[in-house]
């Protein structure tokens, strides 16, 4: 009975050795657990296991510790049909399996990873219009990269980034008419430099003080 035992317990142990799913490798584990303690209790020596166990995946990846450096790729041209819109990105260098996707209905971001010696990005955080995630592509040829969006809905895309239209007129016809130049200056400020700021800032002094009857004249 003891020498069964013993013959048992070793072949559990070589079935653990290769064993790659959680669940198996726990159940084999308990029963080699049973098996050592029954040969303890008849005080029989248990053999001493002399393989190694195969390491179980998790399917989880551990994120790195070593960060990693992107240089982005900011210029890159586009076309489109009525289906699709398609990226040409100018990068000599670049593997298939290299290559890491991140498909959104409103964005996406590519990463090439080692392209002589350097990683690059190409992204857009929000597009224009939103795209199927599951049917874009990347393609490698010789001297490019070819990134397809395919569209959600058909139709053109007038731009491939998404802009707030700050400038949008207002509906409201009861709405005072120089309250529309008012806000036009007030984003030309925001978004302006500083010698633009200090002009409209004088056209908006000379404005209220009456000095000036176009605000805009100052950098028209």
């Amino acid at each position: 009975m003891a020498e069964e035992l013993t013959l048992d317990l070793q072949e559990l142990r070589q079935f653990q050795s290769i064993a790659k799913r959680p669940r198996v490798s726990s159940l084999i584990s308990s029963e080699i657990s049973k098996l050592e303690k029954k040969l303890s209790e008849e005080h029989v020596s248990v053999p001493v296991s002399t393989s190694t166990p195969t390491p179980i995946s998790s399917g989880v990846k551990v994120p790195s510790t070593h960060a990693v450096n992107y240089v982005t790729l900011g210029s890159f041209s586009w076309d489109q049909d009525n289906d699709k819109v398609k990226i040409y990105v100018a990068l000599e260098g670049v593997e298939q399996e290299k290559i890491e996707t991140q498909f959104k209905p409103t964005s996406f971001d590519v990463k090439f990873l080692d392209v002589q010696g350097k990683n690059y990005r190409c992204a857009v955080p929000k597009l224009n219009k939103e795209i199927i995630p599951e049917k874009c592509s990347v393609v490698v040829k010789p001297k490019r990269v070819i990134i397809t969006l395919f569209k959600a809905s058909k139709g053109n895309w007038v731009d491939l980034h998404f802009k707030d239209d700050k400038l949008k007129p207002s509906l409201d016809e009861k709405r005072d008419p120089m309250a529309g130049i008012m806000d036009l200056m007030k984003n030309m400020y925001e978004e302006g430099d500083e010698e633009m700021k200090r002009t409209i800032a004088k056209a908006w002094t000379d404005a209220r003080s009456g000095n000036a009857a176009d605000p805009l004249k100052g950098f028209r």
